[in-house]
């Protein structure tokens, strides 16, 4: 009995059903006390690892988010600001935004819940299957900055490029150079039409231009 065990566990691990292999035990004993039939036991089988799965998955795209810490959309006090409307709310829920990779630019000063919103919206969107990358702008450019020498800096350039959500924080909250504005445009003009943006910043986007130091590239960076 006990080798049949492990003959069937060994078998679903060179199918690669590895989260059934190490429950079949457990999963055996109850099919057995809740006389399941056949075709019970397999949906067990298969609903046990898809969901083990799915819910690894989404613990390794939270890790990859490298979110400041996690607020859910649900979380938000809508009876503090008058910007957002219910509807509105819902909407950025459905997340159809997303799949259409349209971009968002939250603006206001702070303590208004900029960021509380777009953490919330990845969130949702990690809920949903999709790769986001949370990164305050200061981190960004560093990023793009030493991209070209340090294995660390490409890896994360590489996540960043593949994300379907790209939330950058604090955007423009200090002057660019002639080089890091041309960076950053790129690392946009890249991400357009491939990916979802959302940019927080405290800045209003008339502003964007004195601090890139490029009118032109402000206009092509207001999403």
């Amino acid at each position: 009995m006990s080798t049949g065990l492990e003959a069937l566990q060994q078998a679903f691990k060179q199918l690669r059903l590895s989260e059934v292999s190490l429950e079949l035990p457990v999963l055996m004993r109850e099919a057995e006390q809740q006389s399941w039939t056949y075709h019970e036991f397999l949906n067990h089988l298969l609903t046990f690892e898809l969901n083990r799965r799915d819910e690894k998955n989404k613990a390794k795209r939270l890790k990859w988010a490298k979110f400041p810490y996690h607020k859910t959309l649900d979380d938000y006090e809508m009876n503090e600001q008058t910007s957002l409307t219910e509807r509105q709310m819902r909407q950025l829920k459905e997340m159809n935004w997303l799949e259409q990779q349209y971009n968002l630019i939250l603006l206001g000063p702070p303590g208004v819940g900029k960021t509380h919103l777009a953490i919330g919206m990845g969130l949702e969107a990690i809920e949903q299957g999709y790769q986001v990358m949370f990164l305050p702008m200061g981190e960004l450019m560093t990023i793009l900055k030493t991209s070209e020498y340090t294995r660390k800096s490409q890896l994360a350039l590489g996540r960043i490029k593949k994300a379907d959500l790209i939330i950058i924080e604090d955007l423009m909250y200090m002057a660019m150079d002639q080089r890091e504005a041309n960076q950053f445009f790129h690392l946009i003009n890249h991400l357009y039409e491939r990916s979802s943006i959302i940019l927080t910043s405290n800045k209003s986007p008339d502003q964007w231009g004195e601090l890139l130091g490029d009118e032109g590239i402000a206009t092509a960076c207001d999403c």
